[in-house]
């Protein structure tokens, strides 16, 4: 069994500052653990001695003469060390430091917090923590933390199927309160702090080896092991709270917890490739936990939508389309089963109506639901309703809950009413598996989330195109970049270099009698803004663009570029940059305008065909490769190819580079690298 699985289900607990003061933070959680029923050994360290709520207490962990499952670390800063210390002597396999003053606060924190970490490795135990508030196991009645959800009589702990993580102790506490408050089965939550030496992730990985978790709900304010993220997720449906989206946000983050800063983009990018979710807050988080427990997968995106409100039917077709999916035409068979029971001013044909009638008529929306369910076009259903009251609730829970014994696939309800109305409807549903949203929006929503997580993890085995290349020189020329992308069967249009005037009209005719002229100055990067770039020159027009190019240079060093021009087409900017989450490829609407435009996709590399595709479609480049205004569809296959030789050519290149290719221009039968710009490292 994995170490850091004692968090929820330690059967002996040691609490090392533990104190028998009414509102000490070492009180609390002996009081928490005698109060939700715990049937482990319950060890207090005081150094005092006595008894603690009616437990011996001893005066050190080494006088403790049986196994210690987990230590809670509860002591002031400036003794955490020798407590860490101890119960690495004593064999402690997981500690809990929950003092704050460490990395978080100042350089002598960090300090401090390094020799916390170098103990615990030493050792082979492992530390959560500091600057947490500990972690609970429900199925266990392990309450390991001093968080005051656990003083409410209202809390009522219990086993569950999901499992929360979060970085943040108060926040993670309150979601899982948020989630009581749902009959959420929130079974497991650790909170990790300054992730000193055991991460979020790594909770994540122990959690994912847990039969009994269904699910696992992340909040973090860093994230760097999307290796790790990725075998999570392809255990179990994972969906992450990703903190410091905003400039100001990152930096609060880093003053937290000491967060690595990551580009928001990036971390996008990284947990799309990881078959994990992102979910944008709180809310959203709850809402995927709720579905996670259907244990059902959606790979489909056909969904069914049976409602007693016309107009629930009609925001939740929006909110299909806004969620990437789609309304399910029905079989004609089931249209026709369900005309014999729904009233002549519903409607039979997706949104399935079955109007207020079924308040007369209990029976009408069992009936219309087993219709429903056994359509094969059918991937997911969304129930909708106004209103839920009395017996009502009774009645819609057993027909959905048939029909989910009927046919295993997702069924949602959307119920936009007060609670007041029915306050034991979701406690009802929830026996059914069927998770509740408050909106029609919010259920589309979180069945856009159970899919994400339900489509197969890409796999990146296929054999390259091409053999990576050597790194290029520091400063390498655009010319340079051409000739290694020729090497590797990446098309580039025919060039010369010239550095005489006399010389430029027989190059322009030796490329084909139309050309593209550029200035070639070491150091000057962005050669369009300069003025550094002439399309379409004919042999005439040549020697007088050759010495306006020349005198960018401004006396220096400097030749000119012919090459032959290539049409118009569509231009597409390539990008490779480094990341602390590893290299990351960029695409999107390139040329001049690339920086106004601003309509990139990003991945983290590698990458197959399949993400370069899905990359084109969440551009505009999707719509121009198709050809707008009279154009010509453009060679997307092309392109694709030409993306992938370019990534393979690169991947044993030193890291920390920057490359930007802009742009590369899409014809309708082929593509080409029309300019490459590359930083080496440090520059």
């Amino acid at each position: 069994m994995n170490k850091l699985a004692n968090l929820w289900s330690a059967k002996s607990v040691a609490i090392i500052g533990a104190t028998e003061r009414v509102g000490a933070m070492g009180r609390l959680p002996i009081e928490y653990l005698l109060r939700h029923g715990y049937q482990g050994e319950i060890f207090p360290v005081n150094p005092k001695g006595g008894t603690i709520l009616g437990i011996t207490a001893f005066t050190s962990i080494s006088e403790i003469k049986k196994p210690i499952d987990l230590a809670l670390i509860m002591v002031p800063l400036n003794s955490v060390e020798a407590a860490v210390s101890d119960c690495a002597s004593a064999g402690v396999p997981v500690v809990t430091v929950m003092a704050s003053g460490f990395a978080e606060a100042d350089e002598a924190g960090a300090l401090a917090q390094e020799k916390l970490v170098a103990i615990a490795k030493n050792s082979g135990m492992r530390l959560v923590g500091p600057n947490c508030i500990g972690s609970v196991g429900g199925a266990a009645k392990l309450t390991a933390t001093f968080s005051p959800v656990f003083s409410s009589d209202s809390t009522a702990l219990s086993a569950g199927s999901l499992a929360l993580v979060s970085q943040s102790g108060a926040l993670g506490y309150g979601t899982y309160s948020l989630g009581l408050d749902r009959d959420l089965p929130i079974g497991v939550v650790v909170t990790t702090g300054n992730e000193a030496e055991v991460s979020a992730m790594d909770i994540a990985t122990a959690l994912s080896e847990d039969k009994e978790v269904t699910g696992i709900l992340i909040y973090t304010e860093g994230l760097t092991e999307i290796a790790q993220l990725r075998e999570i997720a392809a255990k179990k449906p994972t969906a992450i709270l990703k903190a410091g989206r905003s400039q100001a946000g990152a930096e609060a983050a880093a003053s937290h917890t000491g967060a690595l800063a990551t580009g928001d983009r990036v971390v996008d990018a990284a947990i799309k490739a990881s078959g994990a979710v992102r979910v944008n807050n709180v809310e959203e988080l709850l809402d995927a936990g709720a579905v996670f427990t259907t244990g059902t997968k959606l790979t489909g995106k056909r969904v069914a939508i049976i409602t007693t409100s016309g107009g629930s039917g009609i925001l939740g077709t929006d909110a299909l389309e806004a969620c990437g999916l789609e309304l399910a035409e029905l079989e004609p068979k089931t249209i026709a089963a369900l005309d014999e029971f729904i009233p002549s001013y519903g409607n039979s044909t997706n949104p399935v109506d079955v109007t207020a009638a079924v308040i007369s008529s209990p029976e009408l929306f069992e009936k219309c639901m087993s219709i429903l369910v056994n359509d094969m076009n059918v991937d997911a259903i969304i129930a909708a309703f106004c209103v839920l009251v009395g017996d009502d609730v009774e009645r819609i829970a057993n027909a959905l809950g048939a029909a989910g014994k009927t046919r295993s696939l997702p069924i949602v309800v959307a119920r936009t009413g007060a609670q007041s109305l029915a306050p034991l409807a979701a406690k009802k549903l929830a026996q059914f598996n069927i998770p509740v949203y408050p909106t029609p929006e919010r259920a589309a929503r979180a069945l856009e989330l159970l899919r994400i997580v339900s489509m197969p993890i890409p796999k990146y085995s296929r054999k390259p195109l091409v053999l990576t290349t050597a790194t290029p020189n520091a400063g390498a020329s655009e010319v340079e970049l051409k000739n290694l992308w020729q090497s590797v069967g990446v098309p580039v249009p025919e060039s010369l270099v010239v550095s005489k005037k006399s010389e430029v009209s027989a190059a322009v005719i030796k490329v084909g009698g139309r050309a593209v002229l550029k200035a070639v100055i070491p150091g000057l990067l962005h050669k369009s803004d300069a003025g550094g770039v002439v399309l379409d020159i004919s042999t005439e027009q040549a020697p007088e663009v050759f010495d306006r190019l020349i005198s960018i240079a401004k006396g220096g060093e400097a030749s000119v570029l012919v090459e032959r021009f290539v049409p118009k087409g569509v231009e597409v900017l390539v990008g490779i940059t480094p990341s602390p989450l590893g290299r990351v490829l960029t695409i999107g609407v390139g040329g001049v305008l690339t920086e106004v435009i601003n309509d990139t996709s990003l991945r983290l590399l590698p990458v197959s065909s399949d993400d370069v595709n899905a990359m084109i479609d969440e551009t505009r480049l999707a719509k121009l490769f198709t050809g707008v205004r009279g154009a010509k569809a453009a060679d997307r296959a092309a392109f694709i190819e030409l993306v992938l030789r370019i990534t393979d050519a690169t991947a044993g290149w030193d890291d920390g580079f920057e490359l930007d290719i802009n742009p590369v221009t899409v014809l309708s039968d082929g593509a080409w690298v029309l300019d490459s710009a590359y930083v080496a490292a440090n520059n």
